[in-house]
């Protein structure tokens, strides 16, 4: 076997082992044949060629015929070349395509057309440009050439041919392939040396020069003066023709499908839209992290009602620890709306949403779910989230700005990206132009003194691995030791992708921090930036994200640190229920029962009282105050309706005042609630008994 031979097995190989080793592992995964006849069906013939291995790993983790059914409708909308319209032109044209294979191909053959040679193929790239036959020379077999051209969005040559013959002048027809095959194999009677593809080709050339010409090429413009089959043309059909129906399916969607479909509604389901997403930890200078983001959907649908155009979004976002509880949610709703010029203004541009949100010390990840209430289309984002000590010495990630807003308007308040009086504008693709200036913002926690005086910062720009910028200043020149900016020219740079890296020295030049980013640019001389929707919030100094830090504590049982934020944020407005009411509850779980009770009690002679009857109950039971928690208790069941812990514990009070009487009417309304209480059913049939 010759070198390039070699070379082609030996690359199939490693592509085969790559593909089995980097494949997910999906546990309880269901395989075909389980499937039920239609799904089968569907999954192993009517999609076979065109399913991506995502998709179709998807699809076997599906439970139930529901999630099957929302799979298969999302399967086609990604595909639609145009959603307005009522019918999709893809799948019209993919059963199309089918029907003909089964129709034409396959006479030969003991199995439908779709599963013949000539089947897969028609049905993966259509109706060829144009067909050649060669069906009765007698030094040939039955030879025929489809010819494509135009398909490079689909990762393809501009011009190839796909041939198809009769091996050994019989049977269907099969895939010719220039390597496995060769021009030797189409000639009935050569009688050459069978490794000899020059020799076959130049008597299959005097014979028939149009089938000559593609027997050791299927590429237009490849040069057919070789030795040997093209290494290209066996590359062409072993990975990129099957392949090629993947190339504009953003498969993601299957993923988000998987994930979010016992989440959001129906409605919703099958329209997931991809998005480009960024996220940074940036530390107030109260010395608050707060989490900014930036999310922007590849399209925002509106709603026309006259000549207003509008929606209405609904954001979602979770954080959780590293073992999945819930520290902090939120939700908001925003409501957009146009008219005609400000819609035109702004139609062939992006959509960007900004926000940002306080978060305590540790490891999270962070969740986000963004809905359009109007389309039901919905985009999400999930990243891990580290927020450090700030007393420890550390970098932040790179912020790469392609422009700054000096002196905001909303300075004073809290915007995602904006530096006390500085608004920096990123972009989620970090795309620049040779006529921006590249703006770069970090911060470092916990320089000490030493580094303050004599560390320095090289700033590197690399351009495939070699240096091409570089930039080295004193820390001590720059007068914020804690927010670092530097403007880049990029008048000079040719477009291209980029590395740049920020690297922290101490006095005898050892590398103490670094962090790097990438960024690339374009040669377009302005690039189109997206429309901004970024509400700000209020100053750092509300006591607001003292509460949010403090129930983010109090959601990790971390209780005296909730506390000290609760307390904090109450302190600053005694006269907030929210506050009052999270800082008692911090306190209940602490135990200090007395002081729940103090900042409880003056709320009862306002209309939110009834918000502190539960916690007051509580306290009052621990206290030992039973007589007084029954009657919280009891107050609580007025306004809120039948609880089954209120009303245990209102049997377990009565139970210890020695009125059983009234703690078994209590539990028996429990029991009807929930019959599956057993301690409790054992307790009540012992007082029954006992009667």
């Amino acid at each position: 076997m010759n070198k390039k031979l070699l070379l082609f097995f030996s690359l199939f190989l490693t592509f085969f082992i790559c593909s089995l080793t980097g494949a997910k592992s999906f546990q309880n995964k269901t395989s075909p044949s389980e499937l039920p006849e239609s799904y089968r069906k569907w999954l192993t013939e009517e999609v076979v060629y065109i399913i991506t291995p995502k998709e179709k790993d998807v699809f076997l983790q599906l439970k139930t015929d529901r999630e099957r059914n929302l799979f298969i409708e999302a399967f086609w909308k990604q595909r639609d070349p145009n959603p307005k319209t009522s019918e999709n032109e893809f799948k019209k044209e993919h059963y199309r395509r089918i029907s003909y294979a089964n129709q034409w191909f396959g006479k030969e053959s003991p199995g439908p057309g779709w599963r013949t040679d000539m089947g897969r193929i028609y049905i993966t790239l259509g109706e060829p440009k144009t067909i050649e036959r060669f069906e009765n020379l007698t030094e040939v077999y039955p030879v025929i050439i489809w010819f494509y051209e135009g398909m490079i969005e689909y990762g393809l040559p501009n011009a190839f041919n796909v041939v198809f013959f009769k091996k050994g002048g019989i049977g269907e027809y099969e895939l010719y392939s220039p390597v496995k095959f060769g021009p030797q194999n189409l000639l009935i009677h050569y009688k050459g040396d069978p490794t000899n593809y020059l020799a076959a080709y130049n008597e299959l050339l005097g014979i028939e020069p149009n089938i000559a010409s593609v027997s050791l090429s299927l590429i237009e413009g490849e040069s057919t003066y070789i030795p040997s089959p093209s290494i290209a043309s066996e590359i062409l059909i072993t990975f990129k023709v099957p392949s090629a129906p993947h190339k504009k399916v953003e498969d993601v969607y299957a993923e988000k499908l998987l994930k979010y479909k016992d989440i959001i509604e129906v409605d919703y389901t099958t329209n997931y839209i991809g998005n480009d997403s960024f996220i940074n930890v940036i530390m107030d200078k109260s010395g608050i992290f707060f989490v900014h983001y930036i999310i922007e959907p590849k399209k925002l649908s509106l709603e026309q009602y006259v000549n207003k155009f509008y929606t209405d979004l609904e954001i979602n976002g979770n954080i959780s620890d590293l073992n999945g509880n819930t520290i902090f949610q939120y939700e908001k709703t925003i409501p957009i709306e146009f008219n005609e010029e400000q819609l035109n203004k702004i139609k062939d541009k992006l959509f960007s949403f900004q926000d940002m949100f306080p978060l305590i010390e540790g490891n999270y990840r962070f969740n986000l779910l963004l809905k359009n209430t109007i389309s039901k289309e919905f985009t999400s984002l999930e990243k891990d989230i580290t927020i450090p000590k700030a007393s420890t010495l550390q970098m932040s990630s790179l912020i790469l700005a392609n422009k700054i807003i000096k002196d905001s308007k909303y300075t004073g308040k809290n915007k995602p990206f904006l530096m006390e009086n500085l608004q920096l504008v990123p972009s989620p693709r970090n795309d620049f132009s040779h006529k921006d200036n590249l703006y770069l913002f970090f911060q470092i926690y916990g320089l000490n003194q030493d580094l303050r005086e004599n560390g320095y910062l090289e700033l590197s720009i690399f351009r495939s691995d070699k240096k091409v910028h570089s930039l080295i200043k004193n820390i001590k020149e720059y007068p914020d030791k804690v927010n670092f900016l530097e403007e880049i020219s990029l008048a000079n740079f040719p477009a291209d992708y980029y590395k740049i890296k920020v690297t922290l020295f101490d006095e005898n030049k050892d590398e103490i921090l670094s962090e790097h980013s990438n960024f690339y640019i374009s040669n377009l001389a302005f690039l189109p930036r997206p429309w901004v929707l970024s509400l700000p919030g209020a100053s750092s100094d509300d006591p607001l994200y003292l509460n949010i830090l403090g129930n983010q504590s109090l959601n990790k049982k971390e209780i005296q640190a909730a506390k000290s934020l609760l307390e904090k944020a109450y302190r600053k407005n005694p006269n907030s229920i929210k506050f009052a009411l999270d800082f008692s509850r911090a306190l209940l779980m602490a135990k200090e029962y007395q002081r729940v009770k103090q900042i409880a009690m003056p709320f009862l002679n306002t209309q939110e009282k009834y918000e502190f009857f539960a916690i007051l109950g509580q306290s009052c039971q621990a206290l030992g105050e039973l007589a007084e928690a029954i009657s919280y208790y009891k107050d609580y069941l007025s306004h809120y309706g039948t609880n089954l812990l209120i009303l245990n514990s209102i049997g377990t009070c009565y139970y210890q005042l020695g009125n059983r009487e009234e703690a078994l009417i209590a539990w028996e309304k429990s029991l009807e609630l929930n019959p599956n209480q057993e301690k409790l059913k054992n307790i009540v049939e012992s007082i029954k008994e006992k009667k």
